[in-house]
């Protein structure tokens, strides 16, 4: 759903996806799919999911910056 701003849900979590690979990639889940999120909002959303020989998740995709902004600590 629209947010007041315009702004649209994320219709895609990579964080949720690369914990899930950990856990199920390899065994049940290949080593290497595509999971796809967010079509029941109307924002089709694809996430490359990818385990390496060495145990390492790499999770890619497209995005599109809608803000950005620096800190200063």
């Amino acid at each position: 759903m629209p947010h007041a701003a315009g702004i649209t849900e994320d219709p895609v979590t990579g964080s949720l996806n690369a914990s899930l690979a950990q856990w199920l990639a390899g065994d049940v889940l290949p080593a290497s799919y595509v999971a796809a999120q967010g079509t029941a909002i109307g924002r089709r959303g694809r996430i490359h999911v990818e385990t390496a020989e060495d145990g390492t998740i790499w999770v890619g995709g497209d995005t599109l910056s809608t803000i950005s902004g620096r800190v200063t600590l």
